[in-house]
């Protein structure tokens, strides 16, 4: 025996014997899955061999797919969503690969924004950007500049683990200059268009990090706040109120109008509370529900207007003499669509902090009165609440209220809250910059359409509706680390200037530009047509504005052109479904900017992964799983199949660890699928056929497709017919569907089905087509299989195909070209034959079952019933194969009725009483005291029958089957099986011989013989009568053949027992017969023989 070729996992197999090609050997698995040293052995041969740059380097000169990887933030470990969501892209860039396209897959980090000042903020141990400026920015930019690089390489460690192609040697990082410029060059652009705008609005604003933040970056989730139901005084009149409903306090200080409902009817209400009389204005149908808040006993209703008549009504507010503002305000009552019929129906209105206050305030002129600055707190214009933080002010502006207050009470209702540092936000009315995405809406609008949507419904429902309804885009933050705003402000004049390049604002300031980062790019001055000095403006980019030049800035431009002009835009891209409020708007919109178009052909939108309850993933929830936790007890391949195979990728996952154990059975079947035939062919000596060069073809199964046994024709066809529907399937990345139809051929074709089937053909002593056929189909299939599974699970795949490549193919499974479905091998009526076997087998198992016989005993007969043309030419086609199945002497095919069926009658009474009337009842004790197989005939023949005198015809009585004793049924498709398991001599002698072969290969196993290892047995039996039967010739050589056994006594319990001892000696009870088994390892090893199956 040659010495083992041992393989790139140092002592993660034991190898019995090897045999191949020189320089090349099939070697014996005999160790089980280990999911953690195959995957790092395989981590380790990649790296060795560098084998991601060959791969993409074999693909050069391919149809380029220029792929743009989402960016996640460098703030920390990947969670599970993240990772399922590099596994999809993973997947499928594998998929284009092997499709031969020449794919440009930069990994992408996003190294900017509040995710890391937050992160370093925490560090330093700062609570607001007061402690940052006393730091030094230099130094605040220096620690956040670290902590991005630092997690960018543990993050990039992190994807390479799960087995993630991308380049992560050189990611595109949106702190190096090229990117920066990228992004200074689009606003650029933006100004150049007229879509650059400086503007007073009301935005989303984090009162802690002090700074606007995008509607994308608003997380909300339930708080509690003051509800109350306030009295604004109308001017002129005494004792009149408008009353109005907020949740917000805190605004009041800032009101300047009052909105109504123009279609809604208001009352003109007198109420009266504890001998006081007040007129209110509420919405007519919300009278009572206010009134009893306010505890008001009686009320009278003067008059009813509607909405638009109260327009114009001007009334002064509560609050005059605590905020001196307000008494210079001109209040007044406003028309609005939006009111609603709730509350009071009556809205107050404060242009600077509320969206659609703003939009209000705009149309009417009104004042967009905003005392609070950037810390939440109120200026002096807010009179006597300056200083305080505006929701620390709640209370004090109730009580400041005094009589005014009509009632007050508690909410909890969904709030926003920063995304980073989970303040609650407020609304502020801020000068920013702005890009006019509303003047280019119907032109995105347009894009979206072009785009192919995965699934279709993202893009033409949800994002085309999300950006349908879109505001001018704020991209402008007031913070520290990011891309500086290249835009240069002369106070002197007014005028500013847009900067597209590093090299341009050298050029322009005649200074070297050491860092484009703040604070060093903030000391580069422009000197100013008018005389002046030109400064930039201290904003830094919405960071969703760095992300969103990614597909331009990850090729260089606009420093380098050709790879822009050559590949731009991107073929594909995916990430979540929050996305459609982010990158994917984001991108679009800048792109729209820049280049008028989408900057992508295609989009994958995947789905948020939750907890098996369909719960967010939370620490306070304690329901967290991350990547790390299953990947340590399961491994990396059982993660990506588990993630593609439990939804569709646009549906949210739901983690459930039962799916996950499903997948590791899976992936562990089909690695003793793989290891099953490798000691026979080791045995036999076997060499697959290869092709010119010493490289695997298909043609051997191509040439011998027809002389081969239906079984391995089967197999054939059905990986055939695997491989186009996942091809189908792939084109519209139904990555469920793939990975599913894989599992399922696995799990039910391969191993429950063929390996069955197979297994005697590997026992066979001598050399026979047969055998060949077996080995060569085995081996056609595992190569499909494994090439099919490579994009899904990359490191099984590769050490099977270590194991199995010959001298001349790819050095790895992922060199492979994706396979075709071979149409010459394909056949349907064969697959639907053997459906009809598999269909057969299932009902064959249930009917032994019900008849308490296994299967290892064999029956007499089994009969099938139908009236399907199908189902009995399959059975009659695969008889041979159905025998076997159903260890049946035969099988028959019986249309209409099996003559060993019995019927039992029984009286149908409602056609009885009123035929025979006061005969009924002796007419129904002679039809339940009939033969009901003889009297079904009768009917059947002559269309009735005569019992004592009365005639009987088919409606008088109703049947049911009778089997006969010893015979079960079960049904299957289109059929019914009847097994008969009464035994005879023969067939008990045949039972007995198979429990003891069972009961020998498992000693065998204990024992850990080789497979070609012989044995001496001795079989000791309790019964005389089961000696004889099994210690016939007949069997007496079965058994010994199918244990390997060169020497087996079969004797009595009161024969003589053997000198020596056995190297193994166990009691065992067959069948409720005593036995005593002993068995060792024989000195004799005759020339030729067959291995166990093991």
């Amino acid at each position: 025996m040659r010495e083992p070729h041992k393989y790139f996992v140092p002592g993660e197999q034991t190898v019995h014997q090897s045999v191949g090609y020189e320089g090349y050997e099939v070697k014996e698995v005999t160790s089980s899955y280990n999911p953690r040293d195959i995957e790092a052995g395989v981590q380790d041969y990649w790296t060795k061999e560098n084998t991601y740059a060959r791969v993409r380097a074999l693909r050069e000169g391919g149809n380029a797919f220029f792929f743009v990887d989402g960016p996640p933030y460098t703030t920390g470990h990947i969670h599970l969503g993240t990772a399922w969501n590099k596994i999809i892209k993973d997947t499928i860039l594998r998929y284009h690969r092997m499709r031969g396209a020449d794919v440009i897959e930069r990994a992408g980090y996003d190294m900017h924004g509040l995710p890391i000042e937050v992160k370093v903020e925490h560090q330093l141990g700062f609570t607001s950007k007061k402690d940052i400026e006393e730091y030094g920015i230099a130094a605040f930019v220096e620690q956040c500049r670290t902590f991005a690089v630092t997690h960018m390489g543990i993050m990039s460690d992190q994807f390479r683990r799960l087995g993630v192609w991308l380049d992560f040697d050189n990611p595109y990082q949106t702190i190096k200059e090229d990117y920066i410029e990228s992004a200074w060059w689009t606003l650029q652009r933006a100004d150049e268009r007229g879509l650059l705008e400086r503007g007073h609005r009301v935005v989303n604003w984090c009162p802690r990090c002090e700074t606007a933040i995008a509607d994308s970056e608003v997380e909300y989730w339930d708080e509690t706040d003051p509800s109350i139901f306030v009295k604004f005084p109308l001017s002129g009149r005494e004792n009149e109120y408008l009353v109005i409903w907020t949740t917000t306090p805190w605004t009041l200080p800032a009101n300047v109008a009052v909105a109504v409902n123009p279609a809604f009817i208001y009352a003109r209400v007198k109420a009266k509370k504890d001998d006081v009389e007040e007129i209110l204005w509420i919405a007519d149908e919300l009278i009572e529900p206010v009134l009893k808040m306010g505890r008001y006993q009686d009320y009278t209703v003067l008059e009813r207007v509607s909405g638009s008549d109260l327009v114009g009504t001007e009334y002064t507010s509560p609050l005059a003499g605590c905020v001196p503002h307000q008494a210079e305000i001109r209040h007044r009552v406003v028309a609005a669509d939006y009111v609603a019929l709730e509350n009071t129906g009556l809205v107050h209105i404060a242009p600077g902090h509320g969206w659609d206050d703003y939009l209000i305030g705009i149309r009417e002129g009104l004042e967009a009165f905003c005392p609070v600055d950037s810390g939440g707190c109120f200026t002096p214009a807010a009179g006597a609440f300056a200083d305080m933080y505006v929701r620390d002010a709640n209370e004090i502006v109730i009580d400041a209220l005094g009589g005014y207050l009509l009632a007050r009470r508690t909410i909890t209702h969904r709030y926003g809250h920063c995304w980073r540092c989970k303040t609650p936000i407020i609304y502020r009315a801020t000068a920013q910059w702005f890009l006019k995405a509303t003047a280019i809406r119907d032109s995105m609008l347009e894009e979206i359409a072009g785009v192919k949507w995965y699934p279709d419904w993202a893009g033409s429902a949800r994002f085309h509706d999300f950006v349908k309804e879109s505001r001018d885009w704020c991209i402008s933050r007031q913070r520290y680390w990011g891309i500086p705003i290249p835009i240069w402000h002369c106070e002197h004049c007014g005028e500013y200037t847009v900067v597209g390049t590093i090299a341009e604002l050298e050029e322009r300031s005649g200074a070297k530009v050491p860092d484009p980062h703040r604070p060093y790019v903030d000391e580069v001055v422009i000197p100013c047509p008018c005389g002046g000095e030109m400064r930039r403006v201290e904003d830094i980019f919405d960071v969703w504005f760095d992300s969103a030049v990614a597909s331009w800035a990850t090729l260089g431009f606009p420093r380098e052109r050709e790879a822009f002009d050559r590949l731009w835009p991107a073929d594909f891209i995916t990430e979540g479904q929050d996305q459609t409020r982010g990158w994917f708007y984001s991108q679009l919109g800048a792109s729209n900017v820049a280049f008028a178009r989408a900057p992508y052909k295609s989009v994958l939108m995947h789905g948020f992964a939750l907890d098996a309850e369909g719960r967010k993933m939370s620490k306070s929830f304690g329901n967290v799983v991350t990547p790390e936790e299953v990947v340590n007890q399961f491994g990396v391949d059982v993660l990506r199949f588990y993630v593609l195979w439990a939804n569709a990728p646009w549906d949210d996952l739901k983690f459930n660890w039962d799916g996950v154990k499903t997948i590791h059975r899976t992936l562990n079947i089909l690695w003793n699928v793989y290891r099953f035939p490798l000691p026979y062919m080791i045995l036999d000596s076997f060499q697959p056929a290869a092709g010119e060069g010493e490289r695997w073809d298909d043609s051997f199964v191509r040439s011998h497709i027809r002389d081969m046994p239906e079984e391995d024709r089967w197999i054939v066809s059905r990986a055939n017919t695997l491989i186009r529907a996942i091809g189908e399937d792939m084109q519209e990345y139904h990555l469920h569907r793939e990975t599913r139809a894989l599992a399922a051929f696995i799990l039910e074709d391969l191993s429950r089905w063929y390996v069955q089937l197979v297994r005697p053909r590997m026992w066979l002593e001598e050399d026979s087509p047969e055998k060949r056929y077996a080995y060569e189909t085995f081996y056609y299939v595992m190569r499909r299989l494994i090439t099919l599974l490579a994009p899904f699970t990359p490191y099984i795949v590769e050490e099977i195909y270590q194991n199995l490549r010959l001298a001349g193919d790819p050095e790895s499974v992922h060199m492979l070209d994706w396979p075709e479905a071979d149409d010459l091998l394909i056949d349907p009526a064969l697959e639907a034959d053997m459906g009809v076997i598999q269909s057969f087998d299932d009902a064959v198992a249930t009917a032994r079952q019900a008849g308490k016989r296994k299967l290892r005993w064999p029956v007499s007969e089994t009969v099938v019933v139908t009236g399907d043309d199908g189902v009995k030419t399959a059975l009659q086609d695969l008889n041979n194969l159905a025998r076997t199945r159903a260890n049946a002497r035969a099988v028959r095919v019986v249309t209409g009725t099996w003559e060993r069926i019995l019927w039992q009658a029984a009286p149908v009474m409602r056609a009885i009483g009123p035929e025979f009337g006061r005969e009924g009842p002796k007419v129904k004790a002679l039809i339940e005291g009939a033969d009901g197989t003889a009297l079904k005939a009768a009917i059947e023949r002559e269309g009735k029958a005569e019992l004592d005198g009365y005639e009987i015809t088919a409606r008088h009585v109703a049947f049911t089957e009778a089997l006969p004793a010893g015979v079960f049924a079960a049904p299957m498709k289109d059929a019914t099986v009847y097994v008969d398991v009464a035994l005879t001599p023969a067939l008990e002698a045949e039972g007995y011989a198979r429990e003891v072969i069972r009961r020998i290969q498992e000693m065998r196993r204990q024992l850990d013989l080789n497979v070609d290892d012989y044995i001496v047995a001795d079989v000791h039996v309790a019964d005389g009568r089961i000696v004889a039967l099994i210690g016939e010739e007949e069997w007496k050589d079965e058994i010994a053949g199918e244990v390997r056994a060169a020497v087996l006594t079969v004797r009595h319990a009161d024969g003589e027992r053997p000198a020596e001892p056995f190297a193994l000696e166990k009691d065992w009870d067959v069948e409720g017969v005593q036995m005593r088994i002993g068995i060792s390892r024989a000195d004799k090893r005759p020339d030729k023989g067959r291995p166990l199956d093991r």
